[in-house]
C-alpha cells in the first residue's frame, strides 16, 4: 500500500505559504535581466528569455503518494508537474522523472509508478528526456518540466486588472475527500470523481485560454485558493468571491462539515488569516471556509479575463472542463484584498 509508508501525500505534503516565504526571502541571489520570472513573485514557474521571440519556462513538481493504485499517482504526479507551464501560458517541451523509492519497495509497483506517469506525457505530446532517483524511507515521484513560450504570451499570477472577472476551471475539495477516503468515510463515487479530477490535464483549459485575452493565470494546488487568490492580487487589487458559484466536487462540502481536514489545509488558514484577519471571513460557512483552504493536488486554472470575454470563455471552456465556473471579480484595492459575498 503506498500510502501506509507516507506521512503525508500529494500537494498536502508541501510547506506551507508562510514558512515558504520566510525561507525565500532570506536568500541573496544573482540578478539576471534576462530572469523574465523568479520565486520572488511566487509564481508557477521559472521563466528564462532565449532571443527577442523565445522563452524557456522551467518547473519541478514531485510528492508522496495520496492513492494506493501506482498508475493513478503517476498520472496525477505528472499531471501535477505539467500543470506549471499550463498556468503560465507556454507549452510543454520535456520532462525528466524524479523518483525516491525505499530499497525494500516491490520493484512492479515503481514500474507501475512510472508506467503511469509516462502516459499522462504521451496524452500532452511531451517526451521524457531522462531523470534522477534515488533511495529514500518514503517514495516521491514528479517531474522537472521544460515549456516555452513567446515573452509576449507568458501568463504571470499577479497581473490581474480591474473589472477582470475571475474563472476557476476545476472543482475544489480533492485534499478533503482524501481525508475522508483515508478515513473510510468518502462515497466510491466521489473518490472517482476527486482522481478522476486530479488526473486530468489542465491542457485542454489552457488551449481555451490561448484564444482570449488574460490578464493573469496561476494554478491551484497546495496552497488552496485562498492562498492562490492572495498572491493574484498581492496589495495593488482586491478580489470578491461569490460563494455560492465555487465549483465544489461532490461529498466535499458534506466532508468538510464533517470536519475531515488535512494538516496542510490548517497550515493554509494560519496564512490566510495572517493576511485578511483571523475575522475577515469569520462569516462564511465553515465548510465553505476550509474547502477555499483545502490544499488542491494538480487543481485547475484559475485565470482572469475582461468581463466583456467572460462569458464567451467560459463557454468554450466548459466543453472540456464541465465543472468550471466564473467565482468572482477583480475591483480596486480595497481595505481587504478578498471580500465573501
Amino acid at each position: 500500500m503506498l500510502m501506509s509508508s507516507c506521512t503525508s501525500g500529494g500537494c498536502g505534503a508541501k510547506l506551507g505559504p508562510g514558512e515558504l516565504s520566510f525561507l525565500l526571502d532570506q536568500l541573496n541571489m544573482v540578478q539576471d535581466k534576462a530572469l523574465l520570472v523568479g520565486f520572488d513573485s511566487r509564481d508557477d514557474a521559472a521563466v528564462y528569455q532565449i532571443s527577442p521571440d523565445c522563452a524557456i519556462i522551467s518547473t519541478l513538481d514531485f510528492f508522496s503518494p495520496m492513492v494506493d493504485d501506482g498508475v493513478l499517482f503517476g498520472r496525477i504526479a505528472a499531471a501535477n508537474a505539467l500543470s506549471d507551464v499550463y498556468a503560465m501560458g507556454g507549452v510543454p517541451r520535456f520532462a525528466l522523472n524524479m523518483l525516491c523509492v525505499p530499497q525494500t519497495m516491490n520493484k512492479a509497483v515503481l514500474a507501475e509508478i512510472l508506467q503511469g506517469g509516462a502516459e499522462k506525457l504521451q496524452e500532452a505530446g511531451v517526451p521524457l528526456a531522462g531523470g534522477h532517483s534515488i533511495y529514500d524511507h518514503e517514495v516521491k515521484y514528479g517531474l522537472s518540466v521544460t515549456g516555452m513560450a513567446a515573452p509576449s504570451r507568458i501568463l504571470r499570477n499577479d497581473t490581474c486588472h480591474e473589472g477582470d472577472v475571475l474563472i476557476l476551471t476545476k472543482p475544489l475539495g480533492v485534499g478533503i475527500v482524501l481525508a475522508a477516503h483515508r478515513a473510510e468515510l468518502a462515497q466510491t463515487t466521489h473518490v472517482a470523481a476527486a482522481t478522476g479530477s486530479m488526473e486530468r490535464l489542465n491542457r485542454y483549459a489552457a488551449e481555451v485560454f490561448a484564444k482570449y485575452p488574460l490578464s493573469a493565470c496561476t494554478d491551484v494546488t497546495g496552497f488552496g485558493l485562498l492562498a492562490h487568490l492572495l498572491e493574484m492580487v498581492k496589495e495593488r487589487v482586491s478580489a470578491r468571491l461569490d460563494l455560492a458559484a465555487l465549483p465544489l466536487l461532490p461529498g466535499a462540502y458534506h466532508y468538510a462539515a464533517e470536519y475531515l481536514l488535512t494538516a496542510a489545509g490548517q497550515r493554509n488558514r494560519h496564512y490566510v488569516e495572517q493576511q485578511l484577519g483571523a475575522n475577515a471571513f469569520a462569516a462564511v460557512a465553515a465548510p465553505l471556509q476550509e474547502l477555499m483552504l483545502d490544499p488542491q493536488t494538480s487543481g485547475g486554472l484559475l485565470c482572469t479575463v475582461p468581463k466583456a470575454q467572460a462569458v464567451e470563455l467560459l463557454a468554450e471552456l466548459r466543453m472540456v472542463e464541465p465543472g468550471a465556473g466564473i467565482i468572482g471579480e477583480i475591483l480596486p484595492k480595497g481595505s481587504v484584498p478578498i471580500l465573501f459575498q
